[in-house]
């Protein structure tokens, strides 16, 4: 079951039911169970691990992400039911706004942010003029429970609390959608409160200087927080945040896992420490919040491309859409979600205990957006950067342009596209070359050289007239190849191919020969096997492991 149709087939009085109930409303309807439900049943003592019960954490604290990621489907599809549907729930989930619902609330500015986002996207993206008002009457609900400032978890620890969850809120995350609040013409006032909760003096001026203050911090949130540098530099031109948003987010690739993910156990760690995530590939199996971690990837990657041109980010976010997020377990009519991916010694793919968690409405939103991180527009510039099986059809100086891309792509080396301009005209056509890609990357058009070089790590621009029919190949020279877990860490190491991670299928110790990792050959989709002392292993991408078990690291043995 898709994650659209998913969505589409839950009650809306299910959904709006802890709305309802928070208002003193009637609520009918079957509760969603989990985080999501309004039940008093929530408990957390940090001294006592074995009593924690997750129901009723936060109630109805992604209701805004489900908007936000219908409405998204609608953007890409114009599909009339379910921009009714995206309607009908913010008509309804109008009704119920007050202050009520936020009082003893444990994570207002968690929550209102999320229904920040849902309410912008139902107004951009399905027309629902009705979010308009409601945003306005959500924010005057919220604010007398926000703290003064973006405070810090140690910071909202020094203030009185009742709860420890209390210390899990996240204001600095807050700025991203209120300038985008902003900037839709929404009101001077999103602009006021994005500018109060920049968390600069704890997190982007450090940033900015080029020192990482997030070692000990929680990983999705904190490189979400990145979202708002961006939304910061274009509402103020103050190049302190693209600073900050550039450097953070080196700071996340350089204690990423091969698979691109990062945040063991949803911690974020040091530059210097270099022993962390090799404990954790014995100590947990919490290894990357996936869904999550993904869409906060996605949007500081896709932003920061968008921004500087730089092919390594698109590189990146091919990384974890082929390792990560479309190898996660689809989302269960009852709630249960994929919310870790694991890369230990011992891996297995699991749902997590509790329904409709966080990761829940991430991954409906993730989905809802590959459309918009495949392709970039600048000018008369047409950037290619997933490549995925799609069509893009957009206008250049008001002549229509449409690109259809045909692939099997990464488990093929060959992309193909077919170019239908509505009359002849020139642009370019640029393709993001890999970092990876090997000398042997070619170019076609109309199967001839294109006379433009496949340069790893660049975009290889086709400035042409284009005409109706006009095809463009690419072929992408991929071979095997070794990472290291890091630089202080030789020995431990991932196999890739192309952008693809090959895990090793089962839990033994895997130890090879560099010749002998690189032996590896593809048996067909999503098999390979390479040689191994103790006879042939086994060896999948993320998407195509099951219920087996499987390890993600091995070792390097001398030749």
């Amino acid at each position: 079951m898709t994650q659209h149709k998913l969505f589409m087939g839950l009650e809306d009085d299910r959904l709006l039911k802890p709305f309802r109930q928070r208002a003193g409303l009637p609520a009918p309807g079957a509760d969603m169970g989990g985080w999501y439900d309004d039940s008093a049943d929530f408990h957390f003592d940090p001294k006592d691990l074995s009593t924690v019960n997750w129901h009723g954490y936060i109630p109805g604290h992604s209701f805004g992400q489900y908007v936000s990621g219908l409405s998204r489907y609608v953007a890409a599809t114009g599909d009339e039911e379910t921009r009714a549907k995206v309607r009908d729930l913010v008509v309804q989930y109008a009704e119920t706004i007050s202050p009520r619902f936020f009082a003893g609330y444990l994570l207002p500015a968690y929550t209102y942010d999320k229904i920040v986002i849902g309410l912008i996207d139902a107004y951009r993206y399905a027309g629902v003029e009705e979010a308009r008002d409601a945003l306005d009457k959500v924010t005057d609900a919220v604010l007398p429970s926000l703290p003064d400032k973006p405070l810090t978890r140690q910071e909202r620890r020094q203030r009185p609390y009742s709860s420890e969850a209390e210390i899990w809120d996240e204001p600095y995350t807050l700025p991203e959608n209120l300038f985008l609040a902003w900037r839709l013409g929404l009101g001077e006032r999103y602009r006021t409160l994005a500018v109060r909760y920049l968390q600069d003096e704890a997190l982007f001026d450090p940033l900015a200087r080029g020192e990482s203050p997030l070692a000990g911090r929680h990983a999705y949130s904190h490189v979400n927080a990145l979202n708002s540098a961006i939304q910061a530099w274009y509402a103020t031109g103050d190049e302190k945040y693209l600073r900050a948003a550039r450097n953070g987010f080196d700071f996340v690739l350089q204690q990423s896992f091969a698979t691109g993910g990062w945040g063991p156990n949803e911690q974020l760690i040091g530059p210097d420490d270099h022993e962390t995530l090799l404990k954790t590939l014995t100590s947990t199996h919490n290894s990357f919040e996936t869904p999550c971690g993904a869409y906060g990837h996605f949007k500081i990657a896709r932003s920061l491309l968008q921004i500087t041109k730089d092919p390594r980010y698109g590189d990146s976010m091919e990384r974890v859409l082929y390792n990560t997020i479309l190898g996660a377990k689809d989302t269960t009519p009852d709630g249960k979600t994929f919310y870790y991916s694991d890369y230990s010694d011992t891996a297995s793919k699991f749902y997590r205990d509790e329904l409709w968690p966080c990761c829940s409405g991430t991954f409906l939103q993730l989905a809802a957006d590959y459309g918009i991180s495949a392709y970039l527009r600048e000018g008369r510039r047409i950037y290619v950067n997933l490549y995925i099986p799609s069509t893009l059809s957009t206008d250049i100086e008001g002549a229509t342009v449409q690109i259809r891309q045909e692939t099997r792509y990464p488990l093929d080396a060959q992309v193909n596209f077919l170019v239908t301009p509505g009359q002849a005209g020139q642009f370019s056509l640029m393709l993001r070359i890999p970092a990876w890609a090997g000398p042997a990357s070619r170019i076609l058009v109309n199967d001839r050289p294109a006379g433009v070089a496949a340069r790893p790590g660049a975009f290889a621009e086709l400035d042409r007239i284009w005409r109706a029919g006009d095809r463009v190949t690419l072929r992408l020279d991929i071979t095997p190849r070794l990472e290291p877990l890091n630089a202080a860490h030789p020995e431990v190491v991932a196999l890739l191919t192309g952008p693809l991670v090959l895990f090793p299928i089962g839990h033994s110790e895997i130890q090879m020969t560099r010749a002998q990792w690189l032996s590896v050959r593809r048996r067909g989709d999503g098999h390979w096997a390479a040689s191994s002392p103790t006879g042939e292993r086994v060896l999948k991408p993320f998407a195509f492991i099951d219920d087996e078990p499987y390890r993600l690291y091995g070792r390097l043995a001398e030749s």
